[in-house]
Parts: structure tokens; sequence; C-alpha cells
């Protein structure tokens, strides 16, 4: 069964009654309920838990992390985002949702400043499916469509996606990356753009597809690890040292 810890720093729901009605149990509580109907053991972690909620034991048992934030980016120890890392480079797979664009992690792994255009009018945003074949998109229409979301608009700062899955269309004439994927030393990474805290954006059945889909597709590989550093010929080397 494959092991899913969801994060969120948990803010929103604590100070906003808009979200919190929506959310009563929190985004993570959301996202975590939907997935364990789908038969996946998850926890979930908060920014306000000792180490954030992300021991040692946590990581060790975590098969795939799902992150969000928004506010409170800054307020992430580095170290435990040193230890996240380290996990994903070793095979945990990471997915990132929306404002965790700007997550401290994110911004790690690609390398950049992951900055963008933004605007918060409830607009409709239409998910187009650009990669029909991936195993993301399995038991999808051709897209997605949203009544309100907030706009994301290009350009992201992002490095070239190695496989670009989703294309946002917004009422007001914005496009985006909506849903790129990366491999990140063993482990594989995948940014999916909706999920602002005011809208019920995770309660939809086909966005809950989408990410009961990625936590299939992150699933680390079942084999060893490579084996780094020095290392002793396979042959017999001839007139070398």
């Amino acid at each position: 069964m494959v092991k899913v810890t969801v994060w969120n720093e948990n803010r929103h729901e604590q100070t906003d009654p808009v979200v919190r009605d929506i959310y009563p149990n929190g985004i993570h509580g959301a996202i975590s309920e939907f997935l364990q109907s789908e038969g996946f053991d998850t926890r979930t972690a908060t920014l306000e838990e000792p180490e954030h909620g992300l021991t040692d034991e946590v990581l060790s048992s975590t098969d795939v992390l799902i992150w969000w934030g928004h506010v409170a980016h800054h307020e992430v120890n580095d170290e435990i985002v040193l230890k996240v890392r380290d996990r994903v480079l070793q095979g945990m797979g990471l997915i990132v949702l929306h404002s965790g664009h700007f997550s401290k992690i994110f911004k790690t792994l690609m390398g950049t400043s992951c900055d963008l255009k933004w605007r918060e009018a409830g607009e409709k945003e239409r998910l187009w499916v650009v990669s029909p074949s991936h195993p993301i998109t399995e038991g999808l229409p051709e897209y997605i469509e949203l009544e309100h979301e907030e706009m994301y608009g290009e350009h992201f700062d992002i490095p070239q996606p190695d496989e670009l899955i989703f294309t946002s269309w917004f009422e007001g004439g914005e496009v985006f990356r909506s849903g790129c994927t990366y491999k990140r030393g063993n482990g594989k990474v995948f940014y999916f753009r909706p999920g602002h805290e005011t809208y019920p954006t995770y309660h939809n059945k086909q966005i809950q597809r989408v990410i009961t889909n990625a936590v299939k597709w992150a699933e680390p590989v079942k084999r060893e690890r490579p084996v780094y550093g020095n290392s002793k010929p396979l042959e017999v080397l001839k007139g070398g040292n």
C-alpha cells in the first residue's frame, strides 16, 4: 500500500472563515480523506507541529509527499527542506500543489525563482489535457473546467518540464503550464496548479482523480538505489594505475 503524507501550512483555515467553511478539516484533511477512500495509507502534517510534522520517521516511511503552502513559506525550517530534498533524491515522490510553486522545497528542486503572473478574480479555468497517454490523465475528459479559480499566467519561471501534462486557459485570456513533471535524483516530482484556498477545488472529482493518479505515478520504483562514489573496476585494467 502506498504511504502518502499530505503537508499543509494550515494557516488560512485558522484565520479565514470562508476557507474554514470549505475545508472544515483543513485542505490537508480534505485531500487525505479522498486519497484514503482510494485505498492509500494517508497521514497529515502541518507547519505548527514539531519539525513541521516531517520527522525523520515520517519522511523515511513516506512514499509520496503532497505539499500545499501559501503565506508561510518563509517559516519552513531550512533543515527540514534539505531533509525533504534528500528523500526526493532517494526516491520519494513529491506532488506540489497550487501556491506551493513558491515553497522552499520546490524552488530548491527547480533551481529557479518559480515566479509567475497571478490575479484573484474568481474566473473560469479550463485545464486542457495535452498528454492524453500519460497515466496522470487516466479517466479524464479532454479538459477540466473550474467555474472559479485564481489565475496563474505565463511566464512561469521553471525549468523546461520533462513532461507537460496540462495547459490552462483563463477567462481573462492568460494561459499557464498547469501540470508539469520532473525527475530529480531517484524521485519524481509533479506540479499541479489548481487549488486556491477560497474555492472548493479539492472537492472536484476530476481534480481528485488527477491527484490520485499522480500519487500512483510518483510512487517510488522498487529497486536498489544506484551506488555512488569511488568504484573498483569491473574488468582487469591494463597499463594503468
